[in-house]
């Protein structure tokens, strides 16, 4: 027979295995509310099986423009996306190269109606290549990275309507701490057009800044979220902090990861909320590789791709999905250093349709930014092949009426979902064998059993969702007014 101290260990083992769906099923459930939550992270799911999270794949679309002006040139970069009712901007930075404490840098932005068709509007407004018949709305070290948003606080001043962030550190031992002088200043602006500083003194100091530091009013928190560059042990990283009147920072925090992520360079990050899901931020970091070199005859090294994340408190980043979420592709002039750029922010450029942009031939005469499409939510999916698979989520509580689905099958395949009580056990009238098979591609089916989709008697009770699906993507779900 096994010795007593072989047995009571075998007997702890099995009390720890069995203790494991007691913890889960004691946790509180998450209150939904009317929501919108997307399957980019395990934060709904339970258990998975023969079901996985995939990572949605844009698709590239148009170029849209081409930095072949003047004051603009093969340098250009950090483009910041602002959608202003049905005006959609592009701004970003024209340089045709030297040092990045140049006061040529300039501000310059581009407007559409159609997230498609950009033009350059001609403003009059600062000289730069030689007329004031251009785009450029700055000039100075701080267009190196200035980075425009429209402020969405309520609070907001009418004459503040648009802020942005931009500056330097300058040159000196230590710089990467942000040991040496300047920083990034605060701007304001009425119109998009007209920019001042708010404050003679930059708002923030300690960090490096040599990157696209962004910020925005992050509605779930209600505050100023700011994104911005530091270095930790030698690797591009990126940092956080947040103000309540854009000018007074509290102090950078890294963001983190878990301990099995790998250690990599993020060039930028391109955090923003989740529209019609602000609680979730989003971020397409572009991923830097420096000591790569794909193409013998460009002068720098170093390749890029981009990938993308999640967080739901802005400093505990979650990164389900390790591939890239952009490769840079067949074309040569994107395996150079600091292309796959992708830009700060997204546009609805049509109904349920998201445009995003990425750079391309960075340091090429030929410098450009191209379009990415992706339906709206669809940026990741719980997801099964032909074979079947399920997920059953946590416990969970709502405020709505019915179950709604942002989902999409092959002809074939399936989509079946079952209401459980909190303890496992399938609700009666919501079992899987209640509910007809739903097939299709659509961003807001309502679910329905055969006794019809009105949950408004299980508001408020906790409840699981168990997903039976073949050949199916599930990429948001909502419980509905």
């Amino acid at each position: 027979m096994f010795p007593t101290f072989i047995r009571r260990a075998r007997l702890a083992i099995v009390l720890i295995l069995f203790a494991v769906p007691l913890i889960v099923s004691a946790a509180a459930p998450a209150d939904l509310g009317t929501r919108w939550e997307l399957f980019v992270d395990d934060f709904l799911l339970a258990t998975k099986s023969n079901a996985t999270l995939k990572l949605a794949e844009p698709r590239r679309a148009e170029v849209v423009l081409t930095t072949d002006q003047p004051w603009e040139g093969p340098t250009s970069a950090y483009f910041s996306v602002v959608q202003d009712g049905e005006l959609i901007r592009i701004y970003y930075r024209g340089s045709v190269g030297g040092s990045d404490q140049s006061d040529a840098q300039v501000t310059c932005v581009i407007e559409s109606r159609d997230g498609i068709h950009f033009t350059r509007p001609k403003l009059g407004l600062i000289e730069a290549g030689g007329t004031k018949d251009n785009n450029v709305i700055w000039r100075g070290i701080e267009s190196h990275n200035f980075a425009p948003f429209l402020d969405r606080n309520p609070a907001c001043k009418p004459d503040e309507r648009f802020k942005a962030l931009g500056g330097l550190k300058a040159p000196g031992k230590n710089w990467q701490e942000g040991a040496t002088a300047g920083g990034l200043y605060a701007f304001s602006s009425p119109d998009g057009l007209h920019w001042k500083k708010m404050s003679h003194d930059p708002a923030m100091t300690k960090g490096a800044f040599d990157s696209l530091n962004l910020a925005f009013w992050d509605v779930a928190r209600g505050r100023y979220a700011c994104y911005s560059r530091i270095f930790s042990n030698n690797t591009r990283a990126v940092q956080s902090a947040h103000s309540a009147d854009f000018l007074a920072w509290s102090a950078g925090t890294p963001n983190r990861y878990a301990t099995d992520a790998p250690y990599e360079h993020f060039y930028t990050s391109a955090t923003v909320p989740c529209p019609g899901a602000e609680h979730l931020l989003l971020a397409f970091p572009k991923r830097f590789v420096p000591d790569r070199k794909k193409v013998p005859a460009h002068p720098i090294a170093g390749v890029s791709d981009a990938v993308f994340m999640t967080s739901r408190d802005g400093v505990k980043w979650d990164r389900a999905f390790l591939d890239a979420w952009v490769r840079p592709g067949p074309d040569e002039k994107n395996w150079t250093e600091r292309s796959n750029m992708p830009a700060w922010g997204l546009a609805e450029s049509a109904p349920g349709e998201w445009s995003l942009y990425i750079t391309e031939h960075y340091r090429w005469p030929d410098n450009r930014l191209r379009r990415l499409v992706l339906p709206r939510h669809r940026l990741a999916s719980l997801h099964a092949d032909a074979r079947g698979g399920e997920a059953i989520t946590r416990a969970v509580t709502f405020t709505g009426k019915n179950l709604a689905l942002n989902y999409a099958t092959s002809a074939a395949g399936s989509v079946r979902v079952e209401l459980q009580d909190e303890a496992g056990a399938p609700l009666p009238g919501f079992a899987l064998a209640d509910m007809p098979p739903l097939y299709g591609d659509e961003p807001g089916a309502v679910v329905k059993w055969k006794t019809g989709g009105d949950l408004s008697a299980l508001r408020g009770k906790p409840v699981r969702l168990r997903f039976v699906l073949k050949d199916a993507d599930v990429f948001a779900m909502r419980f509905a007014e």
